[in-house]
């Protein structure tokens, strides 16, 4: 199961208390104060590894404690640290506090690691003729985790557009694919070949709806999905399903992605007509192109291969550009 969002309790270990001890012998008249001090509690850490997909973990395991620092004893013997305890999250995770809403860290990479809560320190031992002191407790926090998938490429479109089909076409992803609309329930990953030994990740993101910038149809939570990609693809259903006006919904997806976020508008993308095949295809293709002159438009089938090569050569070129951009 794909989980994309988790609220969950954290608490840092709290620090062991300092010790109370007196030490006599026979070589000093009044006992010497010998006692060691606390150790300090442990931290919670997030750390983002390669190997977890999905923050499904954290829908069963919600509440988190680390471990308390040891006390000190005598002899000067200092307590033992707490063992700093690391949660693992999928890279792409975001974590937000949410007592005020902040997002406190970002985990793109894999190896990527943020102290979120801190350990409480140890206590003060009596032995430098100071009282004896109890340690500080942990910090506690509840903080919210948001995954964002790490794709070069989002496959964005209305229901039905043929969006699984294309990235079973083109990866070895295997979504659900059905004649009717929200076969797709959650986000796709896909490994493309686009160039000789060049690959890319594809994402195929669930059919939006009218008003999916504002959560309709959990429109929202799929959207930021295609935040980190590098291009955009545009898929529209050409054939007129159900009377549907192809150009229409063009303009409401543009709409749709503007309004959830301004930055996605200004990535490059690439407008791609699917199920050519379908009858009447052709001549809906003609009224597409006359609304949009100057525009490159890619027209394909998904479902025989028609098409898709040249749109995959135009999509490693956005992406290997965007790349050197970078370098410069």
């Amino acid at each position: 199961m794909f989980v994309d969002q988790a609220k969950i309790y954290l608490k840092a270990g709290g620090g062991g208390k300092g010790c109370h001890s007196i030490f006599h012998d026979r070589y000093h008249k009044y006992g010497q104060p010998d006692g060691g001090e606390g150790g300090k509690g442990a931290d919670v850490v997030f750390r983002a590894d390669d190997n977890i997909q999905t923050l499904l973990d954290f829908q069963y395991h919600q509440h988190f404690e680390a471990e308390s620092g040891s006390h000190g004893s005598s002899n000067h013997k200092k307590g033992r640290y707490g063992k700093d305890l690391v949660i693992k999250v999928p890279p792409g995770t975001l974590i937000k506090d949410t007592a005020t809403g902040l997002v406190l860290r970002e985990l793109i990479k894999n190896g990527d690691s943020v102290v979120i809560a801190r350990g409480g320190p140890g206590g003060r031992g009596n032995s430098r003729n100071r009282p004896a002191t109890s340690g500080m407790p942990g910090e506690e926090k509840r903080v919210v985790l948001e995954l964002k998938l790490i794709a070069d490429v989002g496959i964005v479109g209305y229901p039905n557009a043929g969006k699984s089909t294309l990235i079973s076409k083109i990866s070895s992803a295997r979504p659900k694919i059905a004649n009717y609309p929200f076969t797709t329930k959650v986000p796709v990953l896909g490994v493309v070949k686009v160039h000789k030994d060049e690959h890319l990740v594809f994402a195929e993101v669930p059919g939006l709806i009218e008003g999916a910038h504002l959560g309709r149809g959990l429109g929202d939570r799929f959207l930021r999905h295609v935040e980190r990609t590098k291009t955009l693809i545009h898929l529209i259903d050409i054939s007129g399903f159900e009377g549907r006006d192809p150009y229409k919904d063009h303009v409401s997806l543009n709409k749709e992605l503007r309004l959830y976020s301004k930055e996605l508008m200004k990535k490059p993308h690439i407008i791609a007509l699917n199920k050519c095949d379908i009858e009447g295809a052709k001549e809906n293709v003609k009224k597409f192109k006359r609304h949009v002159p100057g525009k490159k438009v890619y027209v394909l089938s998904a479902a025989t291969g028609e098409g898709i090569k040249e749109m995959l050569s135009a999509v490693y070129k956005n992406v290997k550009s965007l790349k050197e951009n970078v370098k410069k």
